[in-house]
Parts: C-alpha cells; structure tokens; sequence
C-alpha cells in the first residue's frame, strides 16, 4: 500500500474539516456515506478527495453530497454497502470479484448483486521479488522453484494475501507448497535483506516505496519478476479482473528497462441503489476535475478515462456506463449491468 506523508495529511485534515462545516441542505437533499479504509493508508485521503470534490462542485446547485468515512477496508466495505450503511465504497478489485461471485472471503455471504462499479481509481500493481539467485528465467515461470521455500505471501488476512493466493493458485502453484512467512511490507523487506525468505509479492502503486528500498539497498542481489503474455492471461484464469501494466523505466533505483507485470484495480463502487443521474453527476465531476483529485493524493494520478474500466469486476452503475458513453467510449457487455 502506497505511503502518505505528513504534508498530505495535513492536508487531507483540513479538507475533512472543511467538508464537515458545510451547511446543511434542505429535506430533498441527498448526503452519501462513501466507505474507505483506515486513516493511514491510501483509500481514506483518496475517499476524503472525492467526497470533498463532490460537495464543492455538486452540493450547491444540485443538493448531492458524499461524506467520507475511514473503515476497515474492502472486507467490511462489502458489508456495510449489503447492510445499507454506505452507499459508496473503495474496493480492491479481488473483493469486488468476490462479491460478485459470492467466493473467497465473501463465499459464505453468497453473491453480492447489489453492488455496482463507477471507475477504477488506481491500480494495485504486483511486483513478485526474488532473490537473485533463485531466478533462471526472469519472468513469474522462477515461482514454480519455490516449492519448500521461505515466501512472504502478505500479513494475514491481508488483501495482499489473499491477491497472492489468487495469482499463484491461477499459475499452477499451491501456496501451501511454499514455506509461508505471513508479515507486512516493511518486516517483508528487512527479511529479504538478511536472507530470511527468498520471494515475495508485493502489490501496489509505482513507485512502492519498500520496493524502491529494496532496491536501492540489494542492487542486483534481488530481481522483479516480469509476466509474459500467456503468463499474464494465465494469472488473471479468465475472470477479467488482472490486465497487463508496464513499470516504467527509471520508476525503480537501478531500473534502466521497463518492466512488464500485471495489475488489478482499485475502484470506486456504489449500491445499485443511487439513483442513475446521482452517479451520472458524480462521475461526470470526477473526469472533469482530475487535477483536483491529482493535488491531493498523487494514487489518482494513474485515474483517465482510457483506463476507467480497465480490470473491474462487477457491472457498471448505469450512470456510469451513460456517462462513458457520452465520451464515445465502448462499454463491454461484460460490464452492462442486467
């Protein structure tokens, strides 16, 4: 997960504050919860962002508001948009294909058909280290060398856990083939370095910054892995969730080729419940103030309307698919909601 500093905290801080001190509007009014995650990571400044753009632009002339709320994450995010407690939520891809499917962590809760997609936001991009000495080919192909060996697959219950599991699972691995080290990015970093694991996956958005430490502290001690064309549809098993990225050269210390990886989305979802114009208004502002947005939280800079749908899981809103509609964009059947 990408890092805040304390400047954007600040900043997100005063915008909450700001946001707070709105007046209220009149009975026909319509105020939305959008559910993030906790305060210290990138989905509550980035909720804050939207929230706050929403009531600048929004709020006065057409009385839609959105308030912002920190959460415990996608989990729970499923579950207060089910139980009516948000009627918007930042999702990790992953759990919105969960949701849709009624599967993994979201299986006994059986298929979520309230839930809608709006826009991916930015993307959770994987970055699978090696130690260099275990690496033959360069590519995901060196992960089938792992068996018995150290690798940390993520803290428990984490969404990068349960992204790994997806991924190597879909690649011909059991996980529970590989000697698992449960544990956070910075822990992850410390023990590839004094040779405690030998692999990881690390997901998020480039520039990572463990992965930038990593790098600049290993040299060429240590190898990124890169996802091959079959290796990539491999990955992704035919569920549309995971597409193809490439890391810019120079993204990374040392990094003087660009390097081919997949990625899954982070997006904004909404209860099929909001009325379509809602949405509508509320997507047309995201795509017209990008640079609102890209001043206050540097994640939505990934966020254009060539990538809007790019990896999402469950059908569009269809305030959102008239929306990309009007900017002369092809909605896959795929994402047409029934």
């Amino acid at each position: 997960m990408m890092k805040i500093g304390f400047k954007t905290l600040a900043a997100v801080a005063a915008i909450a504050s700001v946001t707070a001190a709105l007046p209220a509007k009149a009975q026909d009014a319509r105020s939305y919860v959008l559910a993030t995650a906790t305060t210290g990571g990138t989905y509550y400044p980035v909720g804050v962002a939207l929230a706050t753009l929403v009531k600048v632009k929004l709020e006065p002339k057409m009385k839609i508001g959105v308030s912002a709320i920190s959460s415990a994450g996608s989990g729970e995010n499923v579950k207060m948009l089910r139980e009516k407690q948000a009627d918007f939520a930042i999702l990790q891809g992953l759990f919105g294909l969960y949701a849709k499917e009624g599967s993994g962590s979201i299986a006994q809760d059986g298929p979520q058909k309230n839930i809608r997609s709006i826009t991916m936001l930015w993307p959770n991009v994987e970055h699978y280290v090696m130690a260099a000495s275990e690496v033959k080919t360069g590519t995901a192909a060196d992960l089938m060398g792992l068996k018995g060996k150290k690798f940390s697959i993520g803290a428990r219950n984490s969404g990068t856990e349960h992204s790994n599991r997806f991924i190597l699972t879909n690649l011909g691995i059991d996980p529970e083939s590989l000697d698992l080290v449960f544990q956070g990015y910075g822990p992850t970093a410390d023990s590839l370095q004094n040779g405690a694991i030998v692999g990881a996956g690390i997901p998020g958005g480039p520039p990572v910054s463990v992965i930038t430490r990593i790098a600049a502290q290993m040299g060429d001690k240590v190898k990124v892995l890169q996802f091959t064309d079959e290796e990539a549809k491999k990955a992704d098993a035919g569920r549309g969730l995971y597409y193809q990225y490439t890391i810019p050269a120079g993204t990374y210390p040392d990094q003087d080729k660009e390097w081919k990886t997949i990625a899954q989305p982070n997006f904004l979802s909404v209860n099929d419940s909001v009325p379509e114009e809602d949405v509508y208004q509320i997507t047309k502002t995201i795509y017209e103030n990008l640079p609102f947005l890209n001043n206050i939280h540097a994640a939505t800079k990934a966020m254009s309307l060539e990538q809007a749908m790019s990896g999402l899981p469950m059908p569009l809103h269809p305030g959102a698919a008239r929306f990309y509609k009007e900017k002369g964009l092809t909605v896959p059947a795929s994402l047409m909601a029934n």
